[in-house]
């Protein structure tokens, strides 16, 4: 393996992936959000979107293997199909914009994301089969175009009426599939190379030992410490990202 690609595969970015994995692993999400800005400061957001496609893909499927017994497929189903298309669009999107736009755009999202998160949750709106495929879509293109869109996602799966494993499996069944299109779409168009995916697979591993770490702790946390464990990673990532946009 290249010295170079040793180089980057720091303990820092490691000792943030197990923390990240191990936080996604007990809420569902927060992954992508916490340790995307270590890879934008580390490769720059070109290079460090394609080698967090390929973390996440490596966490969801840690998620997935889990909580497998508790997955819900007809919402995966529902979700996934106009999903995966839509993811593809979107990292085609991306591939074409500049990166300061990019890390512009990262920052503003995750931003809005906060108060977005709780008008969902205050309205407290049920989701049906169809409603979830729109959802799908709308947040397949999402991803596809920032990444992590996880904060909308879970809120997503727990109005169609899932919850704890059933939601974290379901969700992470469906973010896996998406995230492999993701993956693939990058390849075809030269934006993997292989060592950005060797990257990937490096910060891959930390990402799915948290995982199973944050299954142990799963049940241990109350809904008003996710609801600020989940604002304050935003907020923090989101600035973190502006700062990037204008360094």
């Amino acid at each position: 393996m290249p010295a170079e690609i040793l180089s980057y595969a720091s303990l820092f970015t490691l000792a943030v992936g197990l923390i990240a994995g191990t936080v996604g692993g007990v809420v569902g999400t927060g992954s992508s959000i916490m340790l995307l800005p270590v890879l934008v400061w580390s490769f720059g957001p070109k290079q460090a979107v394609p080698i967090m496609a390929v973390a996440a893909v490596m966490a969801n499927l840690a998620r997935l293997a889990a909580w497998w017994r508790e997955v819900d497929w007809r919402a995966f189903l529902a979700y996934a199909l106009p999903g995966i298309p839509a993811a593809m669009f979107g990292a085609r999107t991306l591939l074409q914009l500049p990166a300061a736009a990019i890390d512009l755009g990262l920052g503003l999202f995750f931003l809005l994301m906060i108060p977005g998160r709780h008008w969902l949750a205050a309205r407290q709106i049920r989701l049906g089969l169809w409603q979830l495929a729109l959802a799908g879509a709308a947040i397949g293109f999402l991803t596809g175009l920032v990444l992590s869109t996880g904060p909308l996602s879970v809120p997503a799966f727990a109005a169609h009426g899932l919850s704890k494993g059933a939601l974290l499996s379901t969700e992470a069944a469906t973010s896996l599939f998406i995230y492999l299109t993701k993956v693939g779409t990058f390849r075809s168009f030269g934006a993997m190379p292989l060592a950005i995916f060797v990257k990937g697979v490096i910060v891959g591993s930390s990402l799915m030992l948290g995982a199973f770490i944050g299954k142990a702790l799963v049940r241990r946390m109350d809904e008003r410490t996710f609801q600020r464990l989940l604002d304050g990673m935003m907020l923090l990532s989101g600035l973190f990202l502006l700062l990037a946009a204008f360094r």
